[in-house]
């Protein structure tokens, strides 16, 4: 079988992308830009509760994973967290583990998701009222194919001009699909063609201040079932 796991270079302990040349997460502060962008974006944790469903474009470190667990918990939220992330490439488990090393205040998650992770298989069940699930593959054909739909997205991918087949529109117009009335979905980019594509994929888009040096970032809510 082809190695498919990500390869990797490294700017000061942050993994970089070696195929886009685009770093896993922000060289100020990874946990900081989740926060503002993926949790804020999706008015996160005020949402949480019941059957919870996040869905992800790019699981790369576990990052946007292991902030989402934690302030989950931290919010005492009834019901079950439901994490499903697409992910071409995904990072060999030591990788994983080097990258994580830079958040200490989260290793009570990352060394739970370094125990069951398998860069080969998808992870199941991570914890009680908290499941993982990792589809491996190009997401612009696993998205189409996956029979759930998302209370919020993490539009995660790495930079448009670097990775544009992460933001094609029939790539987002399956989110949209893929997304429950009144759904959200968040990502750093405040590029106009994503905003357009997820206004055709029938969001109501919203330009916001970004995260560290971005200026701008974009949010989105589906609109209500008619």
């Amino acid at each position: 079988m082809t190695d498919q796991t990500a390869k990797l270079d490294w700017r000061n302990g942050v993994p970089i992308a070696a195929a886009f040349d685009d770093p896993y997460y922000s060289l100020d502060d990874g946990v900081a830009e989740t926060t503002h962008v993926f949790l804020g974006g999706n008015d996160l944790p005020a949402r949480f509760g019941g059957d919870f469903q996040v869905a992800e474009l790019g699981f790369g470190t576990g990052l946007n994973f292991l902030v989402t667990w934690a302030v989950w918990e931290a919010a005492g939220a009834a019901g079950t967290l439901h994490f499903t992330s697409f992910e071409a490439f995904p990072m060999a488990v030591d990788d994983m583990r080097e990258a994580l090393a830079q958040f200490p205040r989260l290793q009570f998650y990352a060394d739970r998701l370094l125990a069951i992770w398998d860069p080969q298989r998808s992870a199941v069940s991570i914890a009680e009222r908290v499941t993982l699930h990792v589809i491996k593959g190009d997401a612009r054909q696993t998205v189409p194919l996956w029979d759930g739909q998302a209370d919020a997205w993490y539009l995660d991918g790495f930079s448009p001009a670097k990775n544009p087949q992460l933001w094609e529109p029939a790539l987002l117009s399956a989110v949209g699909v893929h997304t429950k009335a009144k759904g959200t979905a968040a990502t750093y980019s405040a590029a106009g063609h994503i905003r357009r594509a997820l206004q055709d994929a029938g969001f109501i888009v919203t330009r916001s201040a970004g995260f560290g040096r971005k200026r701008h970032m974009t949010s989105a809510r589906m609109a209500d079932a008619e």
